[in-house]
């Protein structure tokens, strides 16, 4: 069965809020994943799992005997591996066929893994996929060039922020602080902060790879 939708519970922090709960209401029937002790997390939102899959290091015997008896396939891999248990979910839920992903517990707590679960989001596989980190009032998503919509409410937070170099002839519609054909270099700030001046802003730029971090209202 291909699965369109997926939610990924990683292994950090709960932190719920709005946007993990419209990330619920969204996707009622996605595959619902855990890596590995993100069992918990997607229990804190009473989510039943489809699949559990990492190392198994964060969690018990006994869990996993609960998880495969709910109904959840078991994914088991060694400890010595190169891929974090998130990453082994990420690449398990493209190959399922899903191109819109959410992944939960992702942000907050250790900063390594967060920068180490933003940086996943640039795995080749999901080039072409949906997939964002959700975590309290916060979204967070990559951008490559070309055009595109972000939807959201008039006064919600948008930062820009550029990865691997340089974001090359960043041009933006209805964002308080528009940029031209400008560059949003690696390093500077510039891309911080903006706002949204109605329910929908428009980003396109030549060149380069755009972090998104949509908050809901002013941060």
């Amino acid at each position: 069965m291909t699965h369109h939708r997926a939610l990924i519970f990683a292994n950090g922090r709960i932190h719920d809020g709005p946007m993990p709960r419209r990330a619920l209401e969204q996707a009622p029937d996605a595959l619902m994943i855990g890596a590995d002790g993100g069992v918990r997390v997607a229990q804190a939102y009473g989510v039943k799992l489809d699949a559990v899959i990492g190392d198994m290091d964060s969690l018990t015997e006994d869990e996993l005997e609960v998880q495969q008896a709910q109904g959840a396939k078991i994914l088991r891999y060694p400890p010595e591996k190169n891929e974090t248990d998130l990453e082994l979910a990420l690449l398990w839920a493209a190959e399922q066929g899903a191109d819109w992903m959410r992944v939960f517990g992702a942000m907050g707590g250790r900063l390594d893994q967060t920068l180490a679960n933003i940086y996943l989001l640039a795995l080749p596989p999901l080039r072409q996929r949906d997939v964002r980190l959700v975590s309290r009032a916060q979204q967070a998503w990559l951008l490559y060039p070309g055009e595109h919509r972000i939807e959201g409410a008039e006064g919600d937070t948008i930062s820009l922020i550029p990865m691997n170099g340089d974001a090359q002839g960043v041009e933006t519609e209805n964002l308080y602080y528009p940029l031209r054909n400008e560059a949003l270099t690696f390093g500077p700030a510039r891309g911080v902060s903006n706002v949204m001046s109605g329910a929908q802003a428009s980003v396109r730029f030549r060149a380069g790879l755009l972090l998104v971090v949509h908050t809901i209202g002013r941060a």
